[in-house]
């Protein structure tokens, strides 16, 4: 404007030059501010709010901008003759409005467009320049979870799958002299696989505990978006997040969702995915990201991208079967554990409870605890869960990994490229499956 000051105009170029520039720009707002200028000072203040939400300078100018009441500081000094602020000028000292009974809704109304509502319920929340969704956080805006105390020992039996571990994935994380000397490269992650419901993510999260890692765990939800290119932003920077709070184990849930064959995929958002995804576990190879391992499980192995399996990526693959009967025993005595039962028999049940998945167990218990809740109800007299209850429950439920070796049979039969299911075929030959 021709009436600018020469002051003003300066700030101005300054603050197009360094947008986020808090301060710079409180000070161009306090200028406007004192020339009289309060819509466009209203206008300054609240983009400074939108760089930093907390800054208490920002919201007092912005407050003094429109005419709220302050909080009563020391005496002002004395206005000058011609001061917009003196008693009688276009605004007035004390706006009627203030007080306890100011209007906040009437308030956001007439600065529609300028300042953002106080209240944003999550489905409406204000979108970048880019279309991505404001970001502020970036990598960080991913939760890891600190290291837990769960380790392998508290993962009942699977001693097959426990020596597995130890041998291709935590000896040489624990061990870097003799990773050395023996050349054991760090390179690549680890797939979990083998029927639903065996207890994948709990292993993954004994892993972290075993290692005094971070854990950070990612399924499909949390990386699809509707936005193009949003997805492929989301892996990179949930990779980000794990080497910024190295150690940390990236466990990939449900991987044939995330990662399912690209020749199969008809939607060129989920290829990118994946495209990313091989960019990220190349990453995991450089020297830059040591500390970041990464663990996935999924049921049907065969439909998870094959780039995926190469070397350095996830190369290692580990077959978890339903819990052996050590583990069954360790489980039901965790799901009974809080329920009144008497004289249960668990090695009999153990027994019963053949090729039952971890899942399945606990439906067993709960089950049995149901039965046994109605009889009190209706008989009026309260009794224990007992045997019978659980082996009546046991025998009412086929075990769910029944229809999944029935698929993953046919596969490793006449589809075992490179000896991927060998621990497979010899599983299902030693239970007489094939």
């Amino acid at each position: 404007m021709s009436d600018e000051s020469p002051l003003i105009r300066s700030l101005r170029a300054a603050v197009a030059a360094a947008p986020g520039d808090v301060p710079l720009r409180l000070h161009l707002a306090e200028l406007l501010l004192q020339a009289g200028r309060d819509d466009e000072a209203v206008t300054e203040a609240a983009v400074a709010l939108q760089h930093a939400p907390g800054d208490a300078d920002a919201r007092a100018l912005m407050g003094r901008a429109m005419g709220l009441p302050q909080a009563p500081t020391t005496p002002p000094p004395p206005a000058a003759p011609g001061d917009p602020r003196v008693p009688g000028a276009p605004r007035p000292a004390e706006d009627p409005r203030g007080g306890e009974d100011f209007d906040w809704a009437a308030a956001e109304q007439e600065v529609g467009g300028i300042v953002p509502p106080r209240f944003v319920d999550g489905a409406e929340a204000p979108l970048t320049v880019d279309g991505l969704g404001d970001d502020p956080g970036g990598a960080d805006a991913w939760d890891v979870d600190a290291p837990g105390a769960v380790r392998l020992a508290d993962v009942g039996g699977m001693q097959e799958v426990k020596d597995r571990l130890e041998a291709a994935f935590l000896a040489p994380m624990r061990n870097p002299e003799l990773r050395k000397l023996y050349g054991k490269s760090l390179r690549g992650g680890l797939l979990l696989y083998g029927p639903p419901g065996c207890g994948k993510t709990f292993i993954a999260r004994a892993v972290a505990g075993e290692l005094g890692a971070g854990f950070l765990s990612i399924s499909l939800s949390d990386i699809l978006d509707m936005y193009i290119g949003a997805s492929e932003k989301n892996v990179h920077d949930i990779f980000e997040t794990a080497r910024a709070q190295a150690p940390c184990v990236v466990f990939l849930d449900e991987l044939d969702a995330l990662g399912a064959k690209r020749s199969r995929s008809h939607h060129s958002g989920l290829r990118n995915v994946v495209n990313q995804l091989l960019t990220e576990l190349d990453g995991i190879a450089a020297d830059s990201n040591d500390g970041v391992f990464v663990l996935a499980a999924t049921n049907v192995p065969w439909d998870v991208d094959i780039a995926l399996r190469r070397p350095g990526r996830l190369d290692r693959t580990l077959l978890v079967l339903p819990p052996d009967a050590t583990a069954r025993e360790a489980i039901l005595r965790y799901h009974l554990r809080d329920r009144p039962i008497e004289a249960v028999d668990l090695g009999k049940l153990v027994k019963a409870t053949e090729d039952f998945s971890g899942a399945d167990l606990a439906h067993v218990c709960e089950t049995a605890a149901e039965t046994a809740l109605l009889d009190s109800a209706r008989t009026g007299t309260v009794r224990m869960i007992n045997t019978r209850d659980l082996m009546g429950a046991a025998g009412q439920l086929r075990p769910s990994t029944d229809p999944w070796f029935a698929a993953a049979r046919n596969v490793a039969t006449f589809a075992n490229d490179g000896g991927m299911y060998d621990d497979l075929l010899a599983y299902l030959k030693r239970k007489r499956k094939l």
